[in-house]
């Protein structure tokens, strides 16, 4: 990431009603009138003034309330244990927001990307139409764009963002044209390669009497690792860093002193309970992966940093350049929580005011569902549920009990196993591609499998719209020959490399594959190649294995660089197809076990 130069600010002695602040390098320190003094309704107005700012990310078209673990966050307890809060669906995303909102003359909404893209069929099979209709509701102000916004290609990006119906399945409401987002999205690192201009907007400045708050959107530079090509066809990603303090300087020169950064990269807390404190035992100690050098070195001209893409809870000051407190801050995802920060905006400077001191931690709250659903919320559910339902209700297959997927933190998912088989399954025949293995991708298992029904279907059932849930890309397979050294060489990419090093990303592999994997060693030595057979046979470096995977790991995604060396490319059915199938072949008399996910020795 590139440095910053610090920003240097004459510093000068005011005096306001026993107010005394000193700026210097994008902080404040104020003294003797607490924040937002004589600023309340109907007085005259005060020195400063708190803004409200709301923010959540990584929503995935989540109206419902998710299913399984994913449906929960934890939380620490006093005694350090923690308990599962169940949490999350639109209904009471939206009244936990606008009970947050009572109160405050000076309120805004933010996002940090992820908006669409990964949903659950209700908004998937209608393009993320009804989420984008739901945020509007919400009354979201801007959001940044993050890596599932291009999905399904920039064309179809600009239209959730200005509306239009879709150019093939076109309008899905008899007479409704869709409207597109009231919301402001932000792509200031995402850049046309043939005009070189941002694709999207960079920065939206906020406004309300005389504050004014601009904010600077930006995706992950690594976007195109984590989307299939099409997806990003045409598009460059720039640098986090360089882009956010390009554009820091031009509000700067516009006169907007108080800016905030979306930013869809994140960071890895030492706890999973929302509630857990990063700043102990000091500022920031507690959080690691690629957040914690963006925020170390964006201008300290930008006065907070909301973030996302990896899911997870925190809210910790992270040092800017200049030494200064700084606010970094992530809600989850699935509208499971959502994070209340107090902006306090100085009217003299136009600046945030930034210290522990005058402001209070920003603070993620959990959206628990003890509390009245939102009417307008329930509506829109219904609406499109009742056009999703001929399909949504129809049963795919039976399980014996709960196969955890996306909610399960370990290596091998059960879940994980369970598609990787559906797939080799599918297209291990001749005609159909001579899969040998198969490889699943672990970010491309959106959910896990309830056993308890979700509607009238009774337990046990999976419907097509919980299998759409767990596997909504639609990604084509691909069955491909790989070198039995390529295939080693991808292994050790799970752990090696400037991001899978840091945060591994172990495949999900299918029946018969097995090795261990020892992670009291460091980068690609984790993999004991030794231990990695087919069929209980040693994999032979010089030998051509036929493997299925999935067009995006076909591509080289998720860091898997060697998988784009594949020969003889195959395209059959795609993922979701392939998992039906399998589900299909069970019945209520034999469901579907858990898989032992055994297939993946880890050593500790």
């Amino acid at each position: 990431m590139s440095a910053t130069p610090q920003r240097h600010r004459r510093t000068r002695r005011l005096t306001l009603a026993a107010l005394a602040v000193t700026a210097g390098a994008g902080a404040m320190v104020a003294a003797a009138l607490p924040a937002g003094a004589a600023s309340g309704g109907g007085a005259a107005k005060g020195r400063t003034v708190d803004v409200q700012m709301l923010s959540f990310n990584d929503f995935h078209g989540t109206l419902e309330p998710p299913q399984g673990s994913s449906g929960n966050v934890s939380e620490r307890q006093a005694d350090g244990t923690t308990k599962a809060i169940p949490a999350g669906g639109v209904e009471y995303l939206a009244t936990s927001l606008r009970e947050a909102r009572k109160g405050h003359e000076y309120s805004v909404t933010a996002a940090a990307g992820d908006m669409i893209g990964g949903s659950p069929m209700l908004s998937g099979i209608f393009h993320d139409e009804p989420t984008v209709e739901a945020l509007n509701k919400l009354k979201l102000d801007v959001s940044s764009v993050g890596n599932h916004e291009f999905d399904e290609g920039k064309a179809e990006l600009r239209r959730m963002a200005y509306g239009g119906c879709h150019p093939v399945e076109g309008c899905f409401e008899y007479g409704k044209e869709f409207t597109g987002s009231e919301f402001k999205y932000l792509a200031a690192n995402v850049t046309d390669e043939k005009t070189q201009r941002p694709m999207m907007s960079p920065t939206f400045v906020w406004k309300k009497g005389d504050v004014k708050i601009g904010f600077i959107g930006v995706t992950l530079e690594g976007t195109p690792d984590v989307v299939t090509a099409e997806g990003v066809k045409g598009l460059k990603f720039g640098d986090e860093v360089e882009t956010i303090n390009k554009y820091a300087a031009e509000l700067n020169k516009q006169g907007v002193k108080s800016i905030v950064a979306l930013i869809h990269e994140g960071g890895l807390p030492a706890s999973g309970a929302y509630n857990y404190d990063c700043d102990v035992p000091g500022a920031g100690a507690g959080i690691s992966g690629a957040i914690v050098d963006i925020a170390k070195n964006v201008d300290p001209k930008v006065d907070a940093l909301v973030t996302g893409h990896t899911h997870q809870a925190y809210s910790c000051n992270i040092p800017d350049p200049a030494g200064n407190p700084r606010t970094v801050t992530s809600a989850a995802s699935y509208g499971r929580l959502f994070t209340d920060t107090t902006l306090t905006y100085d009217r003299q400077t136009k600046d945030i005011v930034r210290t522990p001191v005058a402001s209070p931690k920003p603070v993620n709250k959990v959206v628990t569902r003890d509390q009245p659903k939102a009417p307008d919320m329930t509506e829109l559910i219904d609406r499109w549920n009742a056009l999703a339902a001929p399909i949504a209700n129809r049963p795919q297959g039976f399980i014996a009990a709960d196969i955890p997927g996306r909610g399960s933190e370990a290596p091998e998912k059960p879940l994980g196993d369970l598609i990787a088989d559906a797939q080799l399954d599918a297209l291990a025949p001749a005609d159909k591609g001579g899969a040998q293995l198969a490889l699943m991708n672990p970010g491309g298992i959106r959910a896990d499998l309830a056993y308890k029904a979700a509607g009238d279907e009774g337990d046990g059932v999976v419907t097509y719209g919980e299998s759409y849930t767990v596997q909504p890309f639609n990604n084509m397979m691909n069955i491909v020959d790989l070198t039995g050294a390529q295939l080693i060489t991808a292994l050790q990419q799970q752990v090696s490399g400037p991001v899978n090093g840091v945060s591994p990303k172990i495949l999900q592999v299918s029946k018969g594959f097995t090795y261990t994997l020892d992670m009291t060693k460091t980068g690609a030595d984790r993999v004991v190649v030794d231990s990695v057979k087919l069929n209980g046979a040693a994999i032979d470096p010089a030998k051509t294995y036929r493997v299925a995977m999935n067009e995006f790991l076909a591509g080289g995604g998720d860091g898997f660089t060697v998988l784009k060396e594949h020969k003889n490319k195959l395209v059959g059915a795609s993922d979701l197809d392939c998992f039906n199938a399998y589900l299909m072949k069970s019945t209520a008399a034999t469901p579907i076990a858990p898989p032992a996910a055994d297939r993946i020795t880890v050593v500790k």
